[in-house]
């Protein structure tokens, strides 16, 4: 389960920024995570539930926002959001597509104690 290691990573980041913004807990921890970024959103809270506890995130939130996939269609030059894991076009059904957005986990915001 990568989850854990991803939640490993994500504490040491909150902890490196309360330390460099002197506070002494974090509230919230703000995610977006990508459909296609191979991460699961019930593993990783789960997992965050469990790592929080030994760190400055123990009473913090997690707010997961899922980033549906956003699709720029090279065929018919149309840009679609889709809610599953796929690159074909919902348009024209053309698999010569971009993916604009969707495929990253990104630390969106702390909510911090100072």
């Amino acid at each position: 389960m990568h989850e854990y290691s991803i939640v490993m990573s994500l504490m040491e980041q909150c902890e490196a920024l309360a330390q460099q913004h002197k506070a002494t807990r974090i509230e919230q921890v703000e995610l977006k995570i990508g459909v296609l970024s191979g991460v699961e959103p019930a593993l990783l809270s789960k997992a965050f539930e469990t790592f929080k506890l030994d760190s400055v995130c123990h009473e913090a939130r997690l707010v997961i926002n899922v980033q549906p996939l956003v699709l720029q269609c090279n065929h018919c030059e149309q840009q679609s959001q889709v809610d599953e894991r796929t690159i074909v076009c919902p348009i024209c059904q053309s698999n010569k597509t971009t993916v604009i957005d969707g495929e990253d986990m990104m630390l969106m915001q702390l909510v911090m104690d100072t």
